[in-house]
């Protein structure tokens, strides 16, 4: 048997959150979703306590999408973004402005990314 990916709780929370995104997830949600960039991602898959905002599981990318609560935040979106990676993921980060006004340039740089993966 599989160790779960998060507590129950985890599990809850993330449920939750893929029922209210905020404008600039429903945005980018809008352009990732049934592989329109030719790879699966989920919204708000928790992995051990952290609910990443969007995951690829199969090109092990992680996109976050950060507003202005992460400016005092530095700290733990870090420890955050350690331990994704210590799970094998690469985690990008795009600023919710990023998405409201240049999604073009956003998409270009998750499909950059999904091209550039490095496998170990």
């Amino acid at each position: 048997m599989h160790p779960r990916r998060t507590t129950p709780k985890g599990y809850d929370t993330a449920r939750k959150l893929r029922k209210e995104p905020t404008p600039a997830e429903a945005k980018l949600w809008a352009y990732i979703r049934n592989d329109k960039l030719g790879v699966n991602f989920r919204r708000q898959h928790a992995i051990g306590n952290f609910i990443p905002d969007f995951c690829c599981i199969k090109k092990k990318l992680i996109i976050e999408l950060d507003g202005s609560q992460h400016l005092e935040q530095e700290e733990y979106d870090k420890e955050r973004t350690k331990y994704l990676e210590e799970q094998g993921y690469r985690v990008i980060r795009f600023w919710n402005n990023q998405i409201m006004n240049d999604i073009n340039g956003v998409i270009k740089a998750i499909q950059f990314a999904l091209e550039s993966e490095t496998q170990a």
